[in-house]
C-alpha cells in the first residue's frame, strides 16, 4: 500500500539507513496520527524483531508478549524473559545468532518497538535495561537500525529526548509525526476514492483535523454531513466518545488534562495559566506546569504570547480541531444532527472560528504564497489595551523584511464580499493597532478566504490576498 504523504520522512529514514553506523530512531506523535503506519509500511514488514507494547498491562504479561515475539524471529529460549534486563539480553543473543533477517536494501538488523511507553509500567526498570542495551551492545554495532514508537509523547520527550538520566543522549534521530496538512488529505482522498470538493476538505479539516485515523473513517459513498452524523451523533459512532478515550490513552491523569482543555476551550483565542491556576478543579503547581507541557508536546493546545509582549503572558490555546468540535457540540448537546445544523447562524458562528485554525494550522502554507518561506518570521496575536474602540487581530506575520501581514480570515460558501462598515473596521485595527504597538513596519492587509474574495470598492484596503486553493499546494 502506498504511503500518503510523509515525503521528509520517507526520505529521512532512507538517508539514516545509509549512514553507516548505529542508530537509535524515536518516532513519535499523538494518538491515531499513523506513527506505526509509517514505519510498517516504510519497511514493508522487513523487520529483524518487531514487538509492542500493551495499554494496562502489568510487567508479567508484557514480557511474555516481548518473549512470544523473540522465539516468533528464532529465538529458541523458552520460557518467558523474568525482567527487562533479560528481555534484552535474549534480544542481543538472537541478533548475534546470525539467524536474524537482514533488510535487503540496507543490510540493517531493523529492530522496531512500538508503543515502548507501555511497557515501562511502574518499579520494572525498563528504562534502565534499554539503556544498558543501547550503550554496552547497540551502540557499537553499525548494523543496528532501533526504531522506537509511542503515543505518550510527553514520556518521549521526558525519557528518551531529555532525560538527563542513563538515557540521556542516546537517540540519535527523531520523528515528530504532525497530522496531515490540507494537500495530504487531498492526496488521501484520491487515493481511496473519496470525492470531495476543496471546500468540503476544509469542511472536513474544520472537523476532524488532519488525523488519518479520522480519514479513515469516512465512507466514500456518504456526503461530509453524513458521515460527521454517523460518526459522532450516533449513539454509536465511532468518534462519540473518543475524547475521553483519546486523552485517557495518552496521559495516566488525564482528568486534569480534559478539565484544562476544557476550560482553555471556552476562550476561542486562549487563556494565561494564573486564569487556569484559579480554577479550583485545576490549581496550581508542578502538576498544572506538567499537563500544560505535555498538551503541547501532544499537539492539543499551542503556547503563544501577544504581538509586542516580550515577558511573561504566554497564553494558552486549543488547536486540535475534534476537540473543539466535540466541546462544541457532541458533549455540549447542542446539536442532534449535523445535517440539520448546517446553513444555520450557530454553523456559520463555529464555521468562522473553525476556519481560522485551519489557517493556523497552515501558516507554512501561508508564508509559501505570500513567497516568504525562507524568511525568519514570527506568527502572533495581538488585543488592544482599549476598552472602547480596541481591536483585536487573530494571526500576524511579523517578518525581517520591515513589513507584518495583518491577517483577515473568512469563511463562506461564495467569494467574500467587504462590505463598507468593514472596510472601516479594518482601517480602526490597523490605526489602532500602529498606535498601541508603535510599529515602524508596513502593514499589508492581508485576506485569507475559503472561496476567494469578491472585488469591489472596499476591497481596495486589502494588499495580499489567498484563497483556500493556496493551502493545496
Amino acid at each position: 500500500m502506498e504511503i500518503i504523504g510523509r515525503k521528509a520522512e520517507q526520505n529521512q529514514l532512507t538517508d539514516w539507513l545509509n549512514s553507516g553506523k548505529p542508530e537509535f530512531v524515536a518516532v513519535y506523535g499523538r494518538r491515531r496520527i499513523g506513527k506505526t503506519y509509517l514505519i510498517k509500511e516504510y519497511f514493508k514488514q522487513r523487520f529483524s524483531f518487531y514487538t509492542t507494547g500493551v495499554a494496562n498491562l502489568k510487567m508479567k504479561e508484557q514480557l511474555r508478549l516481548f518473549g512470544d515475539n523473540l522465539r516468533k524471529y528464532g529465538s529458541e529460549e523458552s520460557g518467558n524473559p523474568c525482567d527487562w534486563f533479560d528481555a534484552f539480553r535474549r534480544l542481543q543473543e538472537l541478533i548475534e545468532s546470525g539467524k536474524t533477517f537482514h533488510d535487503p536494501v540496507s543490510g540493517r538488523v531493523v529492530v522496531f518497538i512500538d508503543e515502548l511507553p507501555w511497557m515501562d509500567s511502574p518499579r520494572s526498570n525498563f528504562k534502565e535495561a534499554l539503556d544498558y542495551f543501547w550503550n554496552s551492545y547497540a551502540s557499537s554495532k553499525p548494523d543496528i537500525f532501533l526504531i522506537v514508537c509511542g503515543s505518550a509523547t510527553s514520556w518521549i520527550i521526558k525519557y528518551l529526548l531529555s532525560s538527563r538520566g542513563g538515557l540521556h543522549n542516546r537517540v540519535t534521530r527523531q520523528i515528530d509525526l504532525k497530522p496531515f496538512t490540507l494537500q495530504e488529505c487531498e492526496e488521501y482522498f484520491r487515493n481511496n476514492g473519496i470525492v470531495m470538493t476543496r471546500h468540503q476538505m476544509i469542511e472536513n479539516y474544520m472537523v476532524f483535523g488532519g488525523i488519518p485515523y479520522y480519514l479513515d473513517l469516512l465512507d466514500r459513498r456518504m456526503s461530509l454531513a453524513q458521515n460527521i452524523d454517523v460518526l459522532c451523533f450516533t449513539e454509536n459512532g465511532q468518534l462519540r466518545y473518543e475524547f475521553e478515550r483519546l486523552y485517557a490513552s495518552l496521559f495516566r491523569n488525564s482528568d486534569r488534562h480534559m478539565e484544562i482543555i476544557r476550560v482553555i476551550a471556552k476562550a476561542k483565542s486562549g487563556t494565561t495559566r494564573a486564569q487556569l491556576a484559579s480554577n479550583p478543579k485545576i490549581g496550581d503547581g508542578e502538576a498544572l506546569t506538567e499537563a500544560l507541557s505535555e498538551l503541547c508536546q501532544c499537539g492539543f493546545i499551542r503556547k503563544y504570547k501577544d504581538f509586542g509582549k516580550s515577558k511573561r503572558g504566554f497564553i494558552y490555546q486549543v488547536i486540535d480541531p475534534y476537540t473543539l468540535f466535540y466541546l462544541d457540540f457532541i458533549e455540549s448537546e447542542k446539536v442532534q444532527s449535523w445535517l440539520s445544523h448546517i446553513d444555520s447562524p450557530g454553523y456559520y458562528s463555529w464555521a468562522g472560528y473553525a476556519f481560522e485554525l485551519v489557517c493556523l494550522l497552515h501558516t507554512n502554507e501561508i508564508k509559501k504564497a505570500l513567497g516568504i518561506s525562507g524568511m525568519e518570521t514570527m506568527v502572533s496575536a495581538w488585543k488592544s489595551r482599549k476598552i472602547e474602540g480596541g481591536a483585536q487581530i487573530d494571526m500576524l506575520i511579523d517578518r525581517k523584511d520591515g513589513v507584518i501581514n495583518v491577517c483577515e480570515m473568512k469563511f463562506s460558501q461564495a467569494e467574500y464580499e467587504i462590505s463598507d462598515q468593514y472596510e472601516k473596521n479594518i482601517r480602526n485595527k490597523l490605526e489602532v493597532f500602529r498606535k498601541e504597538s508603535k510599529t515602524r513596519k508596513a502593514l499589508h492587509t492581508t485576506m485569507i478566504t475559503s472561496n476567494g474574495l469578491h472585488h469591489n470598492e472596499h476591497s481596495q484596503i486589502v494588499v495580499k490576498e489567498l484563497s483556500a486553493n493556496d493551502f493545496f499546494q
